[in-house]
């Protein structure tokens, strides 16, 4: 009885095996670029750093007690606005007591002006009065200056920062103390240094006729998430001087920065475009892999199946490779799904459109 029971279950059918003659799994989908030459923008990504366009240190310009801040820190603020209240009182009585000189010399001079006229006083003693006449207004005009001073008021439109004294702070004694930062925030410079061994090298090619000249010298971010910073700069600067310490040369460029999301002091990568080339062929910079012999891509075969192909690199154009030798137009290269394109293996090919 065991035995016969141990016969049905080792010659019955398994619970597992495919019938002879089952359909093998569907071709996996990968999403191929159709090769085709184009005008192309050539661009090179060089490091920055974001600038301020225009920066103003807020400063105490009269002695005294700051007796009131009168701003909110990490705000925007208006050209002219009161920031600071330093105690006026000592330049109050200044001003007062200075209005009162020019007022006695204003009439000194006036009475000796008309004496002179009848010969009742000398030319000396009217010089005399006309001296400390000019005396008095230069002495009421400085009295007014540092009552003016005793209100610190923003020199710039922007943003300022955090107040570098507290209220009860005795300041400008002895130098003009440092109150505040104001930085404007909209536009921003981008500083961008270049190695000068690849501006000749785009020097040479613009002379060989490979490339032109870009006619508008467009800058572009490049943010932390690999994204473009939506507002494209322009580049405003280009120092015909190298660093000998570098070999460097110094750009400058405007960029918006109308929500002010971008930030003075912070590094940036910058896309620059430089050259156009007037028919190349490129490829998304994803869809090319490296090995032992260089730089390859994925083609897919009229069969639909995937065959490694050799390439030579160039010059970027935005987040494409400009591919010099090994591709031709009409070519479906593998941009997505790599991992699933063998080669020699059967695929479903899905065309990814042209941007």
């Amino acid at each position: 009885m065991l035995l016969s029971t141990a016969c049905l279950v080792a010659c019955g059918p398994k619970p597992d095996a495919r019938p002879a003659g089952g359909t093998p799994p569907p071709a996996p989908e990968v999403v191929v670029w159709t090769v085709a030459a184009a005008p192309l923008e050539l661009t090179t990504e060089l490091s920055g750093r974001l600038q301020s366009i225009r920066s103003a240190q807020v400063r105490a310009r009269v002695e005294g007690v700051v007796q009131k801040i009168l701003f909110t820190e990490g705000s925007d603020v208006k050209a002219g606005m009161p920031l600071f209240t330093i105690d006026p009182r000592t330049y109050q009585a200044a001003a007062e007591a200075a209005r009162a000189e020019a007022a006695t010399a204003e009439q000194a001079l006036a009475r000796n002006r008309s004496l002179l006229d009848v010969r009742a006083v000398s030319q000396q003693d009217y010089d005399a009065a006309l001296a400390r006449h000019q005396q008095a207004r230069s002495a009421l005009a400085k009295a007014e200056l540092d009552l003016e001073n005793a209100s610190v008021q923003a020199t710039i439109s922007g943003r300022i920062g955090h107040a570098l004294v507290t209220e009860g702070a005795l300041v400008g004694r002895g130098d003009s103390t440092p109150l505040a930062l104001i930085e404007q925030l909209d536009p921003l410079y981008v500083n961008i240094t270049q190695s000068e061994a690849e501006q000749f090298a785009l020097r040479q090619a613009v002379r060989r006729g490979e490339v032109s000249p870009s006619a508008q010298l467009r800058v572009d971010l490049v943010l932390a998430d690999g994204s473009l910073y939506p507002h494209p700069g322009k580049l405003t600067l280009t120092e015909k001087l190298v660093d000998p310490n570098t070999g460097t040369v110094f750009l400058r460029a405007e960029v918006p920065n109308p929500k002010h999301e971008l930030l003075p002091g912070s590094f940036v990568r910058v896309r620059l475009s430089q050259a156009r080339m007037p028919s190349a062929i490129a490829v998304p910079q994803r869809a090319v892999q490296m090995n032992a012999a260089g730089p390859y891509v994925l083609v897919v075969g009229d069969d639909d199946k995937v065959a490694p192909v050799s390439i030579q690199t160039g010059a970027m154009s935005g987040d494409r490779w400009v591919v010099n030798a090994g591709l031709k137009p009409g070519m479906r290269v593998v941009v997505d799904g790599l991992q699933k394109a063998r080669p020699g293996s059967q695929v479903k090919p899905v065309t990814s459109p042209a941007k």
